[in-house]
């Protein structure tokens, strides 16, 4: 385990603050990168308060006495060339025992990454669109087994008139991409996509599989969303949730936001995505698979709600907490515990048609089953990861929330090796 190392010019004011019953090193260098003097810290009694700045990679935040351990595997992390920039969160009980940003915010390193920088965090954006989804399910503007087309009648089209609004978000609607005639500047025309999507006949007899749909999912759930309500899902993560609770995670990026967003390091390997199917091939391989990246800007700018959600990983594990914890988060209560129950449940498992994996789906969430937890141990965890390694995770019967964001991003498909690690280290402080 690695150990802080501490300028021993520092030690004094460092006990003095010790003593007033908390740690704040706002002022100290402090890394475990490696300095010529270690210094042997007595246990914590309070929240171990971190700013590191030296001309190593820097430090921002605090842990709860006994979660060490995930500090110090984030800070292994680093050492060992994993991370350019990142951020672990974790909460129990809504309560934060993690809060951690390491490493820079732009790949020049000249920027420290901090506890309110922005990261994009890509395919979790799911989990945090299905609350919305649950909320307007709470309110009765739309049902889980009712049929998408009740909502969107040309839907309907190719076959798909009995597709319900819980088959096509858990990836079971067939359209894990548009396999022809189709660019990845569409994307950004929604009626377009909308009209293009609701034509498309199924790559799959809906309901007899699941096949990822990465971008395809929340097209679908964006325009439930807007025909439900008449706001778009953006908007109502904004409006009903994110904004009123001081949630700094966003579907839409305002312009005001950009310069905390930081910058990304893209993987140098694509994932391995076993025997290349149709499914596989639209939903990731054709040059149209993702929208353009060419204007970061007009990407974060856009909805896109399966894909560009940007935030904390503060954000994330304190949204998860509705998941962890029957639907509060902190104070408040967002769901009843009966949504949650039905937003949570398992609607389908078996090898994916798209994924090399057996997953077992809930409403836009990944769920951990006997002989196959994703996120940890726990039986009834629900979470998803996203594009490049970012992850979120809650666990209900334990009041966890965890979550993980990064900008040096791996191929992993699934859970990324530094998310994996990172909820081992929590776990074994439980």
């Amino acid at each position: 385990m690695t150990a802080f190392v501490l300028d021993d010019r520092r030690v004094p004011a460092l006990r003095r603050r010790r003593a007033s019953g908390r740690e704040d090193v706002s002022q100290g260098w402090l890394s475990a990168l490696g300095q010529r003097r270690r210094i042997a810290l007595a246990p914590a009694q309070h929240s171990i308060h971190v700013r590191a700045m030296t001309d190593r990679p820097p430090l921002d935040g605090f842990v709860a006495p006994g979660f060490e351990p995930v500090r110090d595997q984030l800070l292994a992390h680093v050492a060992d060339g994993e991370e350019l920039g990142c951020q672990v969160a974790a909460t129990i009980d809504g309560e934060a025992v993690v809060d951690l940003a390491a490493g820079f915010a732009d790949r020049d390193e000249t920027r420290a990454a901090a506890r309110d920088s922005l990261f994009p965090v890509f395919s979790c954006t799911k989990a945090v669109s299905a609350l919305a989804i649950a909320w307007l399910a709470d309110r009765g503007a739309l049902a889980y087994d009712q049929p998408v087309a009740d909502l969107w009648p040309e839907f309907a089209q190719a076959g798909k008139a009995g597709v319900t609004v819980a088959q096509a978000l858990s990836h079971q609607a067939g359209l894990s991409g548009i396999p022809s005639d189709w660019s990845a500047e569409d994307w950004y025309d929604a009626a377009k996509t909308a009209a293009r999507l609701a034509a498309l006949a199924p790559l799959w007899p809906p309901g007899t599989a699941t096949g990822y749909h990465p971008i395809t999912w929340g097209v679908i759930a964006g325009e439930l969303a807007q025909r439900a309500d008449g706001r778009t899902l953006g908007t109502i993560l904004r409006e009903e949730i994110a904004g009123p609770l001081g949630i700094d995670c966003w579907i839409g990026l305002p312009e005001a936001e950009e310069p905390r967003v930081v910058g990304i390091l893209r993987p140098r390997r694509m994932p391995e995505f076993g025997e290349i199917n149709p499914p596989t091939r639209a939903a990731f391989l054709e040059k149209w698979s993702a929208p353009s990246s060419a204007s970061p800007r007009r990407f974060r700018a856009a909805e896109l709600p399966a894909a560009n959600g940007i935030g904390t990983a503060k954000a994330l594990a304190r949204l998860a907490q509705a998941y962890a914890r029957g639907g509060r988060i902190g104070d408040s209560r967002v769901l009843p515990a009966e949504t949650v129950v039905q937003a949570t449940r398992e609607r389908a498992h078996g090898p994916d048609l798209v994924l090399p994996a057996d997953i077992s789906f809930a409403v836009g969430l990944f769920r951990n089953r006997p002989g196959r937890t994703i996120f940890g141990p726990g039986a009834h965890t629900v979470g998803h990861s996203g594009h490049g390694g970012s992850c979120v995770m809650a666990d209900p019967e334990r009041g966890l929330t965890f979550a993980y964001v990064t900008s040096k991003q791996s191929n992993a498909l699934v859970v990324d090796a530094r998310a994996r690690r990172l909820i081992a280290a929590l776990y074994g402080a439980l």
